[in-house]
């Protein structure tokens, strides 16, 4: 094959993470200095944990939709970085746990006198147990299946490769986090939009 003349070169993490920042950052002020605070965040002294809670969701649906792809690869037997499924994993995990912690924040006003429950329980009360209850029950399928998979890959890493019930069973718990977080993904902006706290 003949050559080009391009050397190809393996990608510079930190430059990589150092443009992530900054096209954060330019986000962040476009967002900050182009909205009014009160609409982001909403009329309520609960919209900041809850935009903390949405936006971890939001990453969260990023991190556990790349766990889904990398669950197909293990699945399908196709060669896999372990060291970027480790740390993908493993910060799959902490994102779970963290959104899961603000997530029962955020559950304590939701259950307060005059709170959304009392809305739904008085107006509503499928709403409640099918949008809200099976909804928090199900988010927290997530943390262990997530923690586990992170587990079985970073004590097995490479392993993982060449025995099949390794790959098929971190493949599943994969699968399983990603399946029951959109659940609750989907759950949780469906009571939202219905009666935020």
């Amino acid at each position: 094959m003949p050559s080009s003349g391009f050397i190809e070169r393996r990608s510079n993490k930190i430059l990589i993470l150092g443009v992530l920042l900054v096209l954060s950052q330019i986000a962040a002020i476009m967002l900050l200095t182009s909205a009014p605070a009160e609409a982001l965040l909403g009329e309520t002294i609960y919209g900041l944990r809850s935009a903390f809670h949405g936006l971890l969701a939001g990453v969260l649906m990023v991190t556990m939709t790349i766990g889904l792809f990398q669950a197909f690869r293990l699945w399908t037997g196709e060669s896999v970085s372990i060291g970027d499924l480790e740390t993908g994993s493993v910060l799959n995990a902490a994102i779970c746990f963290v959104t899961i912690v603000l997530g029962n924040w955020l559950y304590i006003p939701y259950r307060a006198k005059g709170g959304p429950r009392t809305y739904f329980l008085e107006n509503s009360p499928e709403v409640h147990k099918i949008f809200f209850e099976f909804k928090e029950f199900t988010a927290l399928f997530t943390l262990p299946l997530a923690v586990a998979a992170a587990f079985i890959i970073c004590l097995y890493g490479n392993r993982i490769q060449s025995n099949r019930i390794l790959r098929e069973t971190t493949a599943l718990l994969l699968l399983l986090a990603f399946f029951y977080f959109l659940v609750a993904f989907g759950l949780g902006a469906a009571v939202t939009k219905l009666k935020p706290v």
